[in-house]
């Protein structure tokens, strides 16, 4: 089913998709090693309006997107990557990405997801995911 933008008008609650912009936005930001400090002055907002951003509290206008998207080094389309297609009928597909979503938008997942390419021997990576998994059983 289609998102229904009218009911972001309701209150002041975050959309799901102002949300999923703003971890975006966070995501790469942090592949780059850049600060919100950073990101902030380069904009011209406080990094207190960048916090509001990346939790999706304050929505970005399309010319502040578009800054971002030129100061991260990415496409706009990048910060919509991962969200249901709004004609799609159907679900398929979309609890994996909210799967991997939820993985990349913690310190930890993003670290993660960073590092383990680096890890050479398939083997390796393999008994890695079978310790992670043992882990997820028992906790």
């Amino acid at each position: 089913m289609p998102y229904d933008t009218a009911k972001d008008t309701e209150g002041r609650r975050a959309s799901p998709i102002d949300q999923h912009v703003g971890t975006q936005v966070r995501m790469r930001r942090k592949v780059l090693g850049v600060t919100q400090d950073q990101l902030a002055d380069s904009l011209g907002v406080t990094f207190q309006q960048v916090q509001k951003y990346e939790r999706g509290e304050n929505r970005i206008s399309a010319s502040k997107l578009y800054q971002i998207a030129s100061l991260l080094k990415t496409d706009i389309g990048f910060f919509f990557d991962g969200l249901p297609d709004p004609d799609a009928t159907d679900g398929e597909g979309c609890e994996a990405d909210r799967t991997v979503q939820a993985f990349l938008h913690t310190a930890e997942g993003l670290q993660l997801a960073q590092l383990f390419p680096r890890i050479g021997p398939s083997r390796v990576r393999r008994q890695l995911v079978d310790l992670v998994r043992v882990m997820a059983e028992s906790a």
